[in-house]
């Protein structure tokens, strides 16, 4: 092996996960923000759209979308605030009972944010082969396991 490669094979995973993760993080975070919305807003707006994620179609409240994003919210992320934000927008409205339902517009916001996600991807995997990339997740995931967390 070479020595270089060696050196690698010696450092910390956790350390080049986190980097990895807030690197990739910030630059998705980054562009969403380019196109004046936020990651956690964009993740409401798919949560209640019956496009999306909400195949019922049905209203809900910030409480339920906290839950149901509980693995991929950051410390610091806001629903209750980023939720008010869209509605002020128009993108969301809030019922009587404290339920979120996405709008018209906030339908072709989700569309449109969408739209821009082959390039984000695109400039990520840029110099990265498919194959490499398939083996890194089957590392990672592999590490997962090791650690002794179930891999969904």
């Amino acid at each position: 092996m070479d020595p270089a490669d060696i050196e690698l094979a010696e450092q910390p995973i956790g350390y080049w996960t986190k980097v990895a993760y807030e690197a990739v993080i910030g630059h998705i975070r980054g562009e969403m923000a380019e196109l004046g919305t936020s990651q956690p807003q964009y993740w409401l707006l798919r949560h209640l759209s019956v496009h999306d994620l909400n195949p019922d179609g049905r209203g809900r409240t910030v409480a339920q979308l906290v839950a149901q994003m509980r693995e991929f919210l950051r410390d610091g992320d806001d629903l209750e605030a980023e939720s008010g934000r869209l509605v002020e927008r128009g993108w969301l409205r809030r019922d009587d009972g404290g339920r979120l339902w996405i709008t018209d517009a906030g339908e072709t916001a989700r569309v449109r944010i969408k739209e821009h996600a082959p390039g984000w991807r695109a400039r990520l995997h840029d110099g990265v082969d498919d194959a490499d990339y398939v083996t890194t997740l089957k590392v990672l995931r592999r590490m997962i396991e090791n650690a002794g967390h179930v891999v969904v």
